[in-house]
């Protein structure tokens, strides 16, 4: 339930606007536990709270016993704009690219649950509502585009701001957020966290000047505590995204090709 709402409230916030009404439908598969439908419709009902949205209108169906895979929910969300001419066509060489936090934690905690396999620490999915931390991004200035780092990852997600343009983005890995959690299990499963899937992390590509007010900003309100500065726009390797580190080599981080988990928002 909370993951149905984060994933229509952040595609809303992310494109510069405040999220207000959203639909909420559900298809059950025949004989699914009412407890359960319960759980779920309580977390949505949370996490609307939290963002302030109300939930509108829905649907709701039922299939046959075997033909559901338990429970589908589909949301569609509206809101006001905030910020029009966010994008890639804002996008100038010089800009700098922040991230909200660590990086990889959805993609990792949803693989090690589904595999039941142990890792030390606490491995905890970032799923949250975006509406906060966008809210303040906009508000400190010099945004370019936002995004939430979904399918792909960091880094698939990076590749779609430059692909077909002249810019590239260059990435400093050692100032990529990585939990320890979700490094080893991704060392565990033989995957890369920079293309983990985030369902809480936000992607922030702003003009070098207010890069510094828009981290402030964003220290200060919870799930952004861990923002960091990672790269910058350049022109050096037009439509690419290049991975120094800190060993003065670099890399090409290309789309994630296929899915490293069934997809899931």
């Amino acid at each position: 339930g909370k993951l149905a709402v984060c994933g229509t409230v952040n595609d809303v916030c992310m494109a510069g606007g405040v999220p207000k009404y959203l639909s909420f439908s559900l298809i059950l598969e025949e004989g699914f536990p009412l407890e359960d439908l319960r759980t779920i419709v309580a977390s949505a009902a949370a996490t609307a709270r939290q963002a302030g949205v109300q939930l509108v209108t829905g649907d709701t169906k039922v299939v046959e016993r075997g033909r559901g895979d338990g429970i589908y929910i589909n949301t569609a969300g509206i809101g006001v704009l905030r910020a029009p001419g966010l994008g890639q066509q804002a996008m100038r060489e010089g800009d700098t690219v922040l991230v909200s936090g660590s990086v990889g934690c959805h993609g990792a905690a949803v693989l090690m649950a589904r595999g039941d396999l142990p890792c030390e620490g606490t491995l905890l999915s970032d799923c949250r509502p975006l509406h906060q931390l966008s809210a303040a991004a906009l508000e400190a200035g010099g945004v370019r585009m936002l995004r939430d780092p979904t399918r792909g990852g960091v880094a698939t997600t990076l590749n779609e701001f430059v692909e077909g343009t002249p810019l590239c983005i260059e990435l400093e890995e050692e100032a990529i957020p990585v939990d320890a959690p979700v490094a080893a299990a991704c060392d565990l499963l033989g995957l890369d966290p920079l293309y983990s899937a985030c369902e809480g992390r936000m992607l922030v590509v702003c003009a070098p000047e207010t890069a510094p007010s828009i981290l402030t900003a964003l220290h200060n309100l919870p799930g952004g505590e861990g923002a960091a500065q990672i790269g910058r726009v350049t022109t050096s390797r037009p439509g690419q995204v290049v991975l120094h580190n800190s060993f003065g080599g670099s890399r090409i981080l290309g789309k994630l090709t296929g899915a490293q988990l069934p997809r899931i928002c």
